[in-house]
């Protein structure tokens, strides 16, 4: 038996949490990111690592200071990237091209012969060799091992302790991505991956959903924060000539996003709002604001759907106003 030995919390030193991404990423923790299939997960990942492999902010754009604080890696990172699901030269690479990675930084574990799992050592010494600060398992099901049920808690917890473990060893931020499973009930709790041990040991969970009668968003909402106050939720475009887009704060929760309850529901009202407030001409900034709080309308809401809808605005005087675009 081993020689009892206590750790007196007097002698431990605090340390600061670094962020990839605050509040959604830290470094040195297990961060879960999950979703629907085809909800944009994989899409949205990968423009995450078109920017760290060029060290630039994730999140870019004139609405950048609006979206959150943010504390981001401004130097060009090596990124891990393991897909069961898509062909690295007929899908990923492509995408990376296309979004202007740099393809050098991202590596691939070479796992043809043998399946790699969260148990390999082949994933720590790619670590070691990579010197990576993101790793990315995508989806973490086809990870655990064959033998595996991802619905035990004793057999997950030894599995997400060990990717914890590899994750604060490392300093990296390691991604597992997910499926969620079926259950319909719209909790987005009770829709987690499996066994509640995968929540428990990741530090910051988040799901990706599609906005219902937009079907070109997808929001990014955070279920579960331990190291920072819970970021708010977050917009991305999917379209097709387009491409990918952030586009800022979303007024959606978890649970609507995966019940479908008001998916969409209060971008459309403030859509109709915006129009009638304005069919007559051009209406005070303040005076917007505050009737359309009035009707429970947020302001992130409104400033969305005004760009959304090209509305022009106008100083006069000391005042701004909001008008319809001229047709």
């Amino acid at each position: 038996m081993d020689k009892l030995k206590l750790i007196n919390m007097q002698d431990i030193e605090v340390e600061q949490v670094e962020w990839l991404l605050y509040p959604f990423i830290p470094y040195g923790k297990v961060t879960i990111i999950q979703g629907d299939p085809g909800e944009g997960k994989t899409t949205m990942m990968l423009q995450i690592i078109v920017k760290l492999t060029k060290g630039e902010l994730i999140f870019t754009g004139s609405k950048e200071s609006e979206i959150t604080a943010l504390k981001q890696e401004i130097e060009p990172v090596n990124v891990i990237y393991q897909t069961a699901e898509d062909g690295l030269g007929d899908t990923i690479k492509p995408r990376l091209l296309a979004a202007g990675a740099d393809c050098s930084k991202v590596l691939v574990i070479d796992d043809s012969k043998y399946p790699l799992t969260i148990t390999d050592n082949r994933l720590e010494e790619a670590i070691i060799q990579t010197k990576a600060r993101f790793v990315v398992l995508d989806p973490i099901q086809r990870f655990l091992g064959a033998d595996v049920d991802m619905h035990r808690a004793n057999e997950i917890r030894p599995l997400m302790k060990r990717i914890s473990i590899l994750a604060e060893k490392y300093h990296c931020a390691v991604i597992l991505i997910g499926h969620m499973n079926k259950n319909s009930n719209g909790k987005s709790s009770y829709r987690r991956l499996g066994s509640i041990d995968f929540q428990a040991a990741a530090r910051s969970v988040l799901i990706v959903g599609r906005v219902k009668n937009e079907p070109e968003i997808r929001v990014v909402c955070h279920i579960k924060s331990s190291l920072a106050p819970e970021g708010k939720s977050i917009a991305f475009r999917l379209d097709k000539n387009k491409g990918f887009e952030w586009i800022g704060e979303y007024d959606v929760s978890a649970d609507d996003l995966l019940s479908g309850s008001n998916r969409g529901q209060k971008t459309s009202e403030a859509k109709e709002f915006l129009k009638g407030i304005l069919e007559f001409g051009a209406v005070a900034q303040k005076k917007i604001i505050e009737e359309a709080e009035s009707q429970g309308i947020k302001k992130r809401t409104l400033c969305n759907v005004k760009s959304e809808l090209n509305i022009e605005s106008e100083k006069i005087g000391n005042q701004w106003f909001w008008s319809l675009p001229a047709e």
